[in-house]
């Protein structure tokens, strides 16, 4: 019967110091929790205030009698009841997770609030892109503000632009962690 023995050969450590020789390079360091990301006092902020703007362009909007009639007023609607929702619900794991003093930087969790980052900040800037190219066709175009809800229309889509604003950061440092891996 044929059997190899394993053997096990010292290895020296590499010299730390290259005598001033810069062909080595010096290992990457990942800087733990940059403000903005999942579990910070700064993530917490920009979710705060993509919750606040996202439901102050819901409130805004809902409270107009004919956004109905308009679909790119619907899409407002819908949208910035997503974001507002997943914005609560992501500052609430924020807030736990500094209460508890937990790193939030596990590969499957910033992989998950990036896609949801992701979907839902392209989903409220095309829908406050689409709402104002309708506020923008009924006031100059038309000229009917006297009979719409115009000074609404156009508060509810800048508060969804401010909310998309907040958002994008969250997006881009999750994505930016996760491609730094």
């Amino acid at each position: 019967m044929n059997v190899s023995h394993a053997s096990v050969h010292p290895v020296e450590d590499p010299p730390t110091t290259d005598g001033g020789n810069n062909n080595n390079i010096a290992p990457r360091v990942r800087m733990k929790d940059m403000q903005g990301m999942p579990g910070t006092k700064g993530g917490l902020t920009l979710r705060i205030f993509q919750f606040i703007f996202a439901a102050a362009a819901l409130a805004v909007m809902a409270t107009t009698s004919d956004f109905p009639s308009v679909t790119a007023f619907c899409y407002l609607v819908a949208a910035a009841g997503l974001q507002s929702i997943w914005s609560l619900s992501l500052a609430i794991v924020d807030i736990y997770a500094l209460l508890v003093m937990r790193s939030l930087q596990n590969y499957r969790v910033v992989s998950l609030f990036a896609v949801g980052d992701g979907i839902t900040s392209t989903l409220t800037f095309a829908a406050a892109c689409a709402s104002a190219g309708i506020t923008v066709l009924i006031d100059n175009d038309l000229g009917s503000c006297s009979q719409n809800h115009c000074v609404q229309f156009e508060t509810a889509t800048a508060m969804a632009f401010i909310s998309w604003f907040t958002a994008l950061p969250s997006f881009l440092l999750n994505f930016w962690s996760l491609a730094s891996r």
